[in-house]
């Protein structure tokens, strides 16, 4: 296995491990899944595999824990997340960047999502009100969710470069584009 592939493998493993995850008991909405996008998106950088991977993995982890209302604003989401990743944290991956990347998938990812229970599952009028009404309701999920975002970064990022500290041919960032 050359280096190249070794680094990848280890980081599609990182992505599906994000996506298992989110199959243990967890408080609601302290879930792995913008973590993982934004490991992806940083990781991946911008190609086709760092879109499809996390995708995958969330499509994967739904096809257990069964499909529901709205997932394509979800799958949106983790698309943002991933392009966050690649905005925010292709090049330069400290710890600071990657606290702010989080939080602002996890923003993202609350307003993405929200909006599409606003606009499909009739618990809402569709109007303004109805629209802050979703939002105002979201908001002790959206605490949950940032933590998950911000405690699933630390160990996904942090976990990942201690791994290329121990192992030099992981450390090579010579991925294809």
């Amino acid at each position: 296995m050359t280096d190249r592939q070794m680094r990848l493998s280890l980081i599609l493993l990182v992505i599906i491990a994000g996506a298992l995850l989110r199959l243990l008991p967890h408080p609601p909405n302290f879930a792995p899944i913008g973590a993982m996008a934004l490991f992806s998106g940083a990781y991946l950088g911008r190609r086709p595999l760092a879109l499809a991977a996390p995708v995958a993995a969330l499509f994967a982890s739904d096809l257990i824990l069964g499909f529901y209302e709205g997932m394509i604003f979800q799958y949106a989401a983790v698309l943002f997340a991933v392009a966050t990743g690649w905005l925010l944290l292709e090049r330069h991956k400290g710890a600071l960047r990657i606290g702010v990347a989080a939080l602002a998938s996890g923003i993202l990812f609350f307003i993405v999502s929200n909006f599409g229970v606003w606009l499909g599952s009739g618990l809402y009028p569709r109007t303004l009100a109805g629209l802050v009404d979703c939002y105002v309701a979201a908001i002790p999920f959206f605490r949950n969710s940032l933590a998950g975002d911000l405690v699933y970064a630390a160990i996904l990022f942090g976990g990942f470069a201690l791994v290329q500290r121990a192992v030099p041919q992981v450390a090579n960032p010579a991925l294809p584009r």
